[in-house]
């Protein structure tokens, strides 16, 4: 579990799905992430993805 990660306070994160995520603070444990797009012209946040996302098991 996350327990054994240090939070990256350089990376905010809100996903509490995501395995990297540190559950009792909002941050990633991941000491870089990879973002990336589905669209072909993004043009809003919601058109960009956190490529370094993996389910919680």
């Amino acid at each position: 579990m996350n327990t054994q990660f240090q939070a990256n306070e350089s990376i905010k994160c809100t996903v509490q799905q995501c395995a990297h995520h540190c559950q009792q603070q909002n941050y990633c444990s991941l000491d870089c992430v990879t973002i990336g797009t589905h669209e072909m012209n993004p043009t809003a946040d919601q058109c960009t993805d956190c490529k370094s996302f993996q389910l919680k098991q």
